[in-house]
């Protein structure tokens, strides 16, 4: 938007004289379709000499003959005349301003745009010429234009050579069609630069990078030939079967979870790379000169470049619904990568094997343990019984059952000989030798029960009484069986301890055995190619979008 200057004073005079051929120069220059100009009017400040007008205009070799033959200024209502004619033109709004900056830079005095394109014109001057932002800028007192500056009229025109003022006109319409071509010509223009600026930056990072990516993959890059294997951990099946949550879970993959998830870390682990390069060579596999500069492994690399480098060719994965993982090796020989994949699965299998191991060991030495004090328990309680048998009778309680049956018979012939006796001694006349023998058998049968009773009670008393020795028999005894039942129980703990055992243990089990491929499954050239075109395109246009939100802020 132009803030239009201030109008100043003028005063019009009309000139003593008209020169009819500076006036004809004047309309010689003009924008094509202008109506014919009448004789130009001089416009002067007040307080100026008439002929300060001519000394305003810049200095130039060119315009020195319109210069000493200033032309006639036009009447106020001729200045009019030609302020209309100019507006019928159809002049844009970027003319007009382009009219007074140049009127402005001119020190021509003008009270609108339009009449800054007359006083312009009256000049010699083109008031849409094209010129550099800078060369608007008025110049300072005492400087001179610069050379190769605008054309001024009127000039000297070389002698032969006809330039007449055309006579051919233009309408407003066809003038604001030729300006819109050009203008829509100057954007083709600007388009095309663009375009072609685009499509520079575009290749220098984007299509160049493409290329070079694209000739590695193709023809620089070693082929590796990849060898894919899989196996999964199983778990023995006990034989009585197992009850609770254990016994749901068993024969699922839920069961070894913890085992494949053990395993699938040791085979990405450094442990197994430095043990493949100890039997297998592996860093020596990738240091050959038949490598690539990119994927070659130097001679004297660390262990932690080599693991880098292994953990990108052995790619290992586990599927925890299926229970199988899944191992991939690449190298630039086939049977080299075989044989890595065969013995990273030799390696899988000890680690299976050494997972449990411990724990069972342990849960068998505790149970041979048990079983082992069991034994000498029960060992010692029969010697203790021994030793009592050996020392005492055999059977004391036998004994004393012996001796109570037979004081109880004793008795029982006691009582049947007192009533024999009786009843011979109610007879009036007893047979005399009856009756004395039957005194004597009670006789005999009182003495010998009462020494049957004299040996009972010795039995039943004293240190080494029977009853006595019957209770330490007893304890004996008790010992004995306390010993038996805790050896049978250390041999049943030992039993279900080796079929606990033999349920942990791990078997690993190969149902993809590797085998050699014949072509190479690395580098894939055309996805690689695309992927570095896609990642080359996404950084450019980060860097693009980033420069233009940069540029926009600072603008702004």
């Amino acid at each position: 938007m132009t803030t239009k200057p201030k109008a100043k004073k003028f005063r019009i005079r009309r000139s003593e004289s008209l020169d009819v051929p500076a006036a004809g120069g004047a309309q010689h220059n003009a924008a094509p379709g202008a109506a014919p100009t009448r004789p130009p009017v001089q416009v002067v400040k007040k307080g100026m000499h008439p002929a300060g007008a001519a000394q305003s205009a810049p200095d130039n070799s060119a315009a020195a003959p319109a210069a000493q033959a200033a032309p006639e200024q036009p009447t106020p209502q001729g200045a009019e005349a030609e302020i209309d004619a100019i507006k019928r033109e159809g002049l844009t709004g970027r003319q007009l301003r382009m009219a007074r900056r140049m009127a402005q830079k001119n020190e021509l005095p003008a009270t609108s745009d339009y009449d800054a394109v007359r006083v312009l014109r009256n000049a010699g001057i083109d008031p849409f010429q094209r010129t550099n932002m800078l060369d608007l800028m008025p110049t300072s007192k005492g400087e001179k234009a610069p050379a190769g500056g605008r054309v001024q009229l009127p000039q000297t025109m070389p002698v032969g050579k006809s330039n007449l003022p055309s006579t051919e006109t233009m309408s407003p319409s066809e003038m604001r069609a030729l300006e819109i071509g050009e203008i829509q010509k100057d954007i083709a223009r600007r388009r095309r630069k663009r375009m072609l600026l685009l499509l520079a930056r575009l290749s220098a990072f984007v299509f160049l990078p493409t290329l070079f990516a694209g000739w590695y993959f193709y023809s620089v890059a070693t082929p590796m030939y990849s060898t894919k294997s899989e196996f999964l951990i199983l778990q023995a099946d006990a034989a009585g079967g197992s009850g609770g949550i254990g016994g749901l879970l068993s024969g699922t993959q839920f069961a070894t979870n913890q085992d494949s998830i053990a395993t699938q870390s040791y085979l990405a682990s450094k442990d197994a790379m430095l043990r493949l390069d100890a039997d297998e060579g592996f860093k020596a596999t990738f240091s050959e000169q038949n490598v690539d500069p990119i994927q070659r492994l130097d001679t004297d690399a660390s262990n932690e470049e080599a693991y880098k480098l292994y953990k990108k060719y052995v790619k290992i994965g586990y599927d925890p619904t299926e229970g199988v993982i899944r191992m991939e090796i690449a190298t630039p020989d086939p049977q080299t990568s075989a044989r890595f994949a065969e013995a990273l699965i030799g390696y899988a299998e000890q680690r299976v094997d050494d997972l449990s191991q411990r724990k069972r060991e342990d849960q068998l030495r505790d149970a041979r343990a048990s079983l082992e004090q069991a034994k000498a328990e029960r060992r010692e309680a029969q010697a203790a019984m021994v030793g009592l048998q050996e020392t005492t009778i055999l059977d004391p309680e036998g004994v004393i059952g012996s001796l109570r049956q037979q004081i109880s018979n004793m008795q029982i012939q006691l009582q049947e000989k007192e009533l024999q006796l009786a009843a011979l001694e109610d007879n009036p006349r007893p047979n005399q030798a009856r009756v004395d023998g039957v005194r004597g058998d009670i006789r005999r049968l009182n003495a010998l029960l009462a020494r049957l009773q004299s040996e009972m009670t010795e039995a039943t008393q004293g240190e080494s009484s029977l009853a006595q020795q019957t209770a330490q028999i007893q304890m004996a005894q008790a010992d004995l069986a306390t010993a038996d039942l805790l050896m049978q129980s250390a041999l049943q703990t030992l039993k279900q301890t080796e079929l606990e055992a033999n349920r942990q243990v791990r078997y690993l089990t190969t149902s993809v055995v590797p085998v050699a491929s014949e072509d190479p499954s690395y580098p894939r050239k055309f996805e690689n190619t695309i992927l570095a075109f896609l990642i080359f395109s996404g950084i450019y246009l980060m860097i693009s979008l980033t420069a233009s939100i940069l540029r926009e802020q600072v603008s702004s």
